[in-house]
């Protein structure tokens, strides 16, 4: 809910700054029709947009608010959102398929059964509404049963209300039916095929909209219309809220702040993470989320960020693929929204390749015999940077590479100074501060 008000409140600002100011008809009196167009997905942000629509149209005193309709459908409680607003609109909703070879398939045909008008332009089909789960497939016996009935019942009702054919509209949910233009016409599913906007709108005038409780005669002739496109920040959203980017800027979010918390002071993936994780929450206040599927990915890159540090011989790290795979295919929980399995298997397998190198070097330095020559040995005595501050165990900067040292009697060494290695402990560094540099006998 949070998410809905949050989006409704950004689609209300931008259609605010985007709407013209000066009189709403034009001269001569024609009525004015608002026309926008409906060709995404039917999710929370295309029904904000409807909803807005009608706004805008109840608050400019238009004849009618036409939805051009090419959809493949969405989830239904987007769906419903929509349908609502048609039913309690003040002004005329006509659903208009359009242009020719759009569809208003699954969800889009419910919505066009709710519409005060039913149009389609010709080589434009309707139908096939059958609900499915969120991978495409057919739902499981028991819930398929409730779900069918309750979409069969919603669409039936609503043909019934506006006077259509209710056996046609039982079956594009039941049987998944489709029906061309013509069809759809011939056999009272819809009121008019149009080749254009303007031909439906002559058409339309003169004629009362259909829905049993809100009849109203239409003045359309010679209207005005007034077209209205999805405000950009609306777009971004829509952009946005598409499950497989989400998990990619979660993921990479908490990837970069994980980065950045084992490696502080490098910045660049900290800030970049810290980019990402916000998109990532700002579109999980719009989509449902499964909080189990969060925590997991986020209990699952901690597990691979500390295989690093814990010799646990990639037995943690393991476990955080796994943890981080679970987590994405639980991320969302809403029938029809979910991350494309084959996107976190990928992911997954880059996470296992990424851990099965670094713990085969891991395993090959802590393998690596000491020798007199050219081993740890010959570290003692060299001079090194403290990269991050010794407390008294940090990094330190040596022969292009960082190692894990620990100050000599617990000392606290700041970043910058030079420690002397007096000591190899394993894969940790024993060190002591450098001797400041003498200035006696320097030239004055």
């Amino acid at each position: 809910m949070p998410g809905r008000i949050l989006i409704a409140a950004v689609a209300a600002l931008a259609l605010f700054a985007g709407a013209t100011s000066g009189p709403v008809k034009a001269a001569g009196g024609r009525p004015l029709v608002l026309a926008m167009r409906l060709d995404t997905e039917i999710n929370p942000v295309s029904a904000s947009f409807v909803k807005d629509s009608i706004s805008r149209a109840e608050g400019d005193g238009a004849a009618a608010l036409v939805i051009l309709m090419d959809t493949p459908g969405g989830d239904s409680d987007s769906m419903n959102d929509i349908i609502q607003a048609e039913l309690h609109a003040k002004v005329p909703v006509i659903v208009y398929v359009a242009p020719e070879g759009a569809r208003a398939a699954s969800a889009g045909a419910v919505i066009t059964m709710g519409s005060d008008v039913a149009a389609m332009a010709p080589t434009t089909h309707i139908g096939a509404a059958t609900p499915i789960d969120s991978s495409g497939q057919n739902l499981g016996s028991d819930l398929r049963r409730k779900v069918l009935h309750d979409s069969v019942a919603q669409i039936t009702g609503l043909a019934a209300s506006h006077h259509r054919n209710t056996r046609l509209a039982r079956l594009i949910v039941t049987n998944a039916n489709e029906y061309t233009a013509s069809q759809a016409l011939h056999r009272n599913l819809i009121e008019h095929v149009a080749r254009s906007l303007p031909v439906l709108l002559d058409q339309l005038d003169g004629t009362t909209t259909s829905y049993t409780q809100k009849r109203i005669v239409l003045h359309t002739a010679d209207a005005r219309i007034e077209r209205i496109g999805m405000p950009w920040t609306l777009v971004l959203l829509n952009i946005l809220i598409d499950p497989n980017l989400l998990y990619l800027l979660f993921l990479g979010g908490i990837v970069g702040i994980g980065y950045e918390v084992f490696h502080p002071g490098v910045i660049l993936p900290g800030t970049l993470g810290g980019v990402a994780l916000i998109l990532a929450l700002f579109g999980f206040s719009i989509v449902p989320i499964n909080l189990a599927g969060v925590l997991l990915m986020v209990f699952g890159v901690v597990l691979l960020g500390l295989e690093a540090w814990v010799s646990a011989h990639g037995l943690m790290g393991l476990s955080g693929v796994i943890a981080i795979a679970a987590g994405g295919l639980l991320l969302f929980r809403t029938p029809g929204e979910g991350v494309d399995p084959s996107l976190v298997v990928g992911m997954s397998v880059v996470a296992g390749v990424l851990l099965a190198f670094v713990a085969t070097k891991v395993v090959q330095a802590r393998h690596r015999p000491v020798t007199a020559g050219g081993g740890s040995l010959t570290l003692v005595g060299r001079t090194a940077v403290v990269r991050t501050r010794l407390q008294p165990r940090g990094q330190v900067y040596l022969h292009g590479e960082l190692w894990q040292a620990e100050a000599a009697e617990g000392e606290d060494v700041g970043p910058g100074r030079e420690v002397v290695v007096e000591g190899v402990e394993g894969l940790t560094l024993r060190v002591t501060p450098a001797p400041a540099p003498t200035t006696e006998g320097a030239p004055t």
